[in-house]
């Protein structure tokens, strides 16, 4: 999936309607943009908390996730999220021969 857009004089893009809808992306997404291999690379962050709700599994009866263990949680799971997007825009844009 793919299509061309033009950059505005104030360094806007619009992101094309199937793009938006294939990463249910909202008015309001903020965007972690980044140059990789001298290309512009756009990572949506549109993640909500109740996105990661269950994520840890149900907890042990008489015992809560401790901050680290939330913080590692979250963390593996913006990890793969962005492992996801990396290999999904890579698959995407690879030279074809």
């Amino acid at each position: 999936m793919g299509a061309y857009t033009t950059m505005t004089s104030k360094g806007q893009l619009t992101i094309p309607k199937d793009v938006r809808d294939e990463l249910a992306l909202t008015p309001g997404t903020k965007f972690f943009v980044t140059v990789r291999d001298g290309e512009v690379v756009a990572l949506p962050k549109n993640r909500r908390i109740s996105d990661l709700a269950g994520f840890l599994g149900t907890p042990p009866k008489g015992a809560g996730a401790s901050l680290e263990d939330l913080d590692e949680a979250i963390g593996e799971a913006v990890f793969d999220d962005d492992t996801r997007i990396v290999r999904d825009w890579s698959a995407e844009h690879e030279p074809k021969t």
